[in-house]
Formats: structure tokens, sequence, C-alpha cells
């Protein structure tokens, strides 16, 4: 499907997107997100090797940085699943699987390896009317970024089931916040399956081919043998594509690297291989209208690594250039899984 698409209530014409790599933007400064959301305590168990009995720091073309095993006091702040980095790595933004914001400063090294969490606070969402979202049907919040729209930063959450993407006003500093509007998408959007739609959302640069545009990408497509819809939201490449579903993984974040390639994160879970995750590459030429997108597989890991469900991927640049990435994943709010927060630098 091309064409192009509106906000709901506003015209097309002149808005933009565009990835957010950097703290260092005036409207960051009006305080700290969450200011006055509800505090949780959360402790944070280093996890300094990857692989169980291995001292490798090598995974495919990523390096392990390091990572934490998170546990917090209210259950509330499980089902982590969506994820924003901001600025070199010291804070972050995340979205949980039933409609609440968690933010929290981290602690980390000169090189990037996270050392602890502080300052977590959580608030849930509100819609226009102020009612908690996931006191309604668009309670499943899946994935979150943060773009431009007419040049202002917004923060745009996915929510599956519903198959809807929802805007949010940034910085995200009042617990108050409310939902602006949601974005009308294609009809391929709304036609996704009602608990595998839409699960990874990323703003592409808009010094890159898709020119700020948002990319949306489904769990997994009408059946298991289909490959996973995705779509392009604006800009001058609007349209859908598809990534080719392999080894029995299914979608669950996306983002942008600095030069406009693509990210997907991908998990597997079955009684054959237990856990596994995947990381893809997508060259940003490739990604367009039409196209058929295999990728390259940047990492994989499997019950032997220090995974779980992972669902949340974000990127951010450090002081020094280098590329770093941040997985998170969704415990299910479950005793038998984990919150893991772990870090990676991309080299090359």
């Amino acid at each position: 499907m091309t064409g192009r698409f509106r906000w709901a209530g506003l015209s097309a014409a002149g808005l933009g997107l565009a990835l957010i790599l950097s703290l260092a933007t005036p409207s960051l400064a009006a305080g700290p997100l969450l200011a006055d959301g509800t505090p949780v305590a959360v402790s944070a168990a280093r996890i300094e090797r990857f692989q169980q009995g291995s001292d490798a720091t090598r995974f495919g073309k990523l390096t392990f940085l390091g990572g934490l095993d998170l546990t917090a006091t209210n259950r509330e702040i499980g089902g982590l699943s969506g994820l924003i980095i901001l600025g070199d790595g010291a804070q972050m933004l995340a979205v949980t699987d039933n409609a609440l914001w968690v933010a929290a400063r981290i602690r980390q090294s000169p090189e990037g390896a996270p050392l602890g969490l502080g300052d977590v606070r959580y608030a849930p969402m509100l819609d226009a009317k102020g009612i908690e979202l996931r006191k309604t049907s668009s309670s499943d919040t899946e994935a979150v970024t943060l773009g431009r729209n007419r040049g202002k930063l917004e923060l745009f959450v996915a929510t599956e089931r519903t198959n809807r993407i929802l805007r949010f006003a940034w910085p995200l500093t009042s617990a108050a916040s409310r939902l602006i509007s949601g974005v009308e998408t294609p009809k391929g959007i709304r036609a996704l399956r009602f608990n595998k739609g839409l699960e990874a959302l990323a703003a592409a640069p808009d010094d890159g081919p898709l020119g700020g545009a948002l990319v949306a990408i489904a769990e997994r497509g009408q059946s298991q043998a289909h490959d996973l819809p995705g779509f392009i939201l604006g800009g001058p490449r609007a349209g859908s594509f598809e990534i080719v579903r392999s080894d029995d993984y299914d979608a669950t974040d996306a983002a942008f690297l600095p030069g406009g390639d693509l990210l997907l994160l991908e998990r597997r879970f079955n009684l054959r291989d237990w856990v596994g995750m995947r990381l893809r590459r997508f060259a940003a030429a490739d990604v367009k209208p039409g196209a058929v997108l295999a990728g390259e597989i940047l990492m994989e890991a499997g019950p032997s690594h220090q995974i779980d469900n992972m669902e949340g991927l974000a990127v951010h640049q450090d002081a020094a250039g280098r590329t770093i990435l941040t997985l998170l994943s969704d415990d299910n709010r479950s005793l038998l899984q984990r919150t893991l927060l772990l870090r990676f630098r991309l080299d090359g």
C-alpha cells in the first residue's frame, strides 16, 4: 500500500518525523522525566558475562558491555516492552505492556556499561480525557519512539490488539500529560492480527532516504508462514514492505542507526529451542515500498546467554561517537522471568 498518511485531526502537509539520538536538545532542559510520578525502588544485579561460562565479549558484530538484572518492589513496572535512551545513555524512558510510563536514570561506566538505576518513577498513560489508558481498549502498549511533528518533538506509542499509534507531548515531565491524538494509519495496519499486531515502532532520521518517516512492524503476519508486515508512515517513501520471517522469530522492536540503517529485534520461544533473540540490520536504501527484506544478522543468542523475553531496543551515541545498543526484556510480571537491561557496542 502506498500513499501519504495523515495525523488524526491534522493536515499531513509539512509534517516531519526525526529520530533523536542526543540529549542535547533545548526541550529536555524543562525538567526530569515524570518528575511527579510515583517513585519505586529497583535493585540491580550486574551481569558481566553475556554467555554463561564464557569470558567472551564479542558476539556477532556486537561487543557486550554489561547488563543489569532488575527487580522492582512494585510489580506494576514489570512488562517493559518499549524503550528510549536519551543523551549519552544516562536516561531512559520505557513503556509497559499495560500502558504505564517508566522513567529512570542509568548509572554507567565510561564505556557505557550499565551499573545501576536511580530515580525510577512511573505513571499511567492518560487519554485525551484524562482516563488511564490501561482501562481502555488501547491498554496493550508495546513500543515507543521519539520523533518530530511539524518540527516539534513528540512521543509516539504503538498499541497491539487495537493496532493504533498514539501521540503524546514531549518532554514528558509530568504524570498528568495526556494523549494528543492518534495517527491515522493505512488499512493494512488496521487489518493486523488481534494479538500479533503492532509490536515495533521507530522514527527514521530526517536526513536519510525515509525523510523522517515512522516505521511500524507487526509481530507476525497472518500466519507463521507469512513474512512480517512493515509500514512506512509519511516521508517520500510512504507505503508497505515485508521482512522475511525465518527460524520462528517474531518482531519485538526496531530502531534506526545514525546513518539511517534499520535494526530489528526479534524473539523466539518454543519448546524445542526454548528462548532466542536475534538482531537484524537493513540498509537504509533497501527500506522502501514493495521491498521484501532479509537483512544481515548482527547477533543471535539462545538459552546459554543472558536473555529473556527481549522486547525493547534503543540506540544512542556516546560522547566519543560510538554507537551503543540497549536491550530490555519483558518479564510478563512472572516470577519465572526476568527484567534484563543489556548494553552492546556496534563496531565498524
